[in-house]
């Protein structure tokens, strides 16, 4: 078979419900490697948030952080990348908003917040990466690849109402939970940086299979020649990819499970 390339999303997608990798998954991806397939990882998380699932993996793999804003190959050389333009973080910054949202800020090497939010160490528990608690009045607005929102879904659409009367298409606005409103700059989605690196490895997206749950993967999932939405998505996301097809819950390992008939692979979990 032809090298397709594989690229997933990974909370609610790839990992589990402890947010960590299964043995089946990991097995899965190594014989996809072996069989010389390309794979990246593309989530709103961080790219040293997201290294160490891929390390955990033990294969090589692009990486599409931040929803896109940052491309990076195997060997963790930028390929490109897009940052908010600092005039706009910082009318983000001070956009009034209601007190529990916490604010965040995703620069080239931190994760900012506000103020504590101990509930969010959960989701990164696997990987030791972090948020700095900080004065985001204080900050410039430079190299920032998005301001995250963290709140009450209901305060967060007020807040997105908001950006979209003061900013309009200046900025990419989308969700990756329902709890997380994020943004990123205008042209920035997970979409526009397949493209990218579909162009890098000279492949046509019929020849391209990528995998997720919420409103942040429509563009991909729309680009994709495969697309495919676990079990578990946004209700909203199969109408934003129409021509993705449903598949398995993301736990145990829905995706494992879809890239095994895929690909004939006969793979069993050590």
């Amino acid at each position: 078979m032809q090298p397709h390339l594989i690229v997933t999303d990974l909370d609610n997608t790839l990992l589990n419900a402890e947010h960590d990798l299964d043995e089946l998954t990991i097995e899965t991806f190594q014989a996809l490697a072996a069989e010389g397939h390309h794979l990246a990882l593309a989530s709103g998380r961080h790219f040293h948030d997201i290294t160490a699932f891929r390390r955990r993996l033990g294969v090589p793999a692009y990486i599409l952080s931040t929803n896109g804003a940052h491309l990076y190959a195997p060997d963790d050389s930028l390929i490109a990348e897009q940052w908010v333009p600092a005039e706009l973080v910082r009318a983000l910054v001070e956009l009034p908003r209601d007190a529990d949202i916490r604010l965040n800020l995703y620069t080239g090497d931190e994760w900012l917040i506000d103020a504590s939010a101990p509930e969010l160490k959960a989701l990164h528990a696997h990987t030791g990466f972090h948020y700095r608690v900080a004065d985001l009045e204080a900050h410039d607005g430079n190299g920032v690849g998005k301001v995250l929102c963290i709140g009450d879904p209901v305060a967060l659409a007020s807040l997105e109402q908001s950006i979209n009367e003061a900013l309009g298409t200046r900025v990419h606005v989308t969700y990756s939970m329902a709890h997380s409103l994020e943004i990123m700059a205008e042209g920035v989605n997970k979409g526009a940086t397949l493209e990218r690196l579909l162009t890098h490895l000279e492949l046509p997206a019929s020849r391209c299979l990528a995998f997720g749950d919420n409103l942040n993967d429509a563009e991909m999932l729309a680009l994709a020649g495969h697309g495919f939405i676990v079990e578990n998505a946004h209700p909203d996301l199969p109408r934003r990819a129409p021509g993705a097809r449903r598949i398995g819950h993301h736990h145990p390992f829905g995706v494992a499970q879809l890239l095994q008939e895929f690909f004939e692979l006969k793979v069993i979990a050590k």
